[in-house]
């Protein structure tokens, strides 16, 4: 059975690999090993060597830390939203076309979605 540690570390490179829009495929190439490899450390049933978690998050560009980001989940409790709110496909759908979107639009689509939210 998976470490929970590894199948959280897992879900973090699945989500960030997927904003970045890159497939299995062009990180493993990135890395310098095979897709199944990926696959493997996605779901946590392999662990990623310290060396390896280096190398993909220099391909994702982000840093070691972010893979571990929200682990004990104590904060997202705190305010009430899911802790893997990234596990839902369409959150992420939802935050990578909201940063596709322009910056001073998306900035008033922020102010849009806060005042709708308080008014809810």
């Amino acid at each position: 059975m998976p470490h929970p540690v590894d199948v959280h570390v897992g879900k973090r490179v699945r989500h960030r690999r997927w904003l970045a829009g890159m497939t299995q495929q062009q990180l493993a190439e990135s890395v310098g090993i095979k897709f199944q490899q990926i696959q493997k450390y996605e779901t946590g049933a392999n662990r990623i060597s310290a060396s390896r978690l280096w190398d993909i998050a220099h391909a994702l560009g982000v840093p070691v830390s972010y893979f571990f980001e929200g682990l004990d989940g104590a904060a997202a409790a705190d305010t009430g939203v899911p802790g893997d709110i990234l596990a839902d496909k369409e959150a992420l759908e939802l935050v990578r076309s909201y940063y596709a979107i322009p910056e001073q639009q998306r900035r008033r689509l922020f102010d849009l979605a806060r005042v709708l939210s308080d008014a809810a």
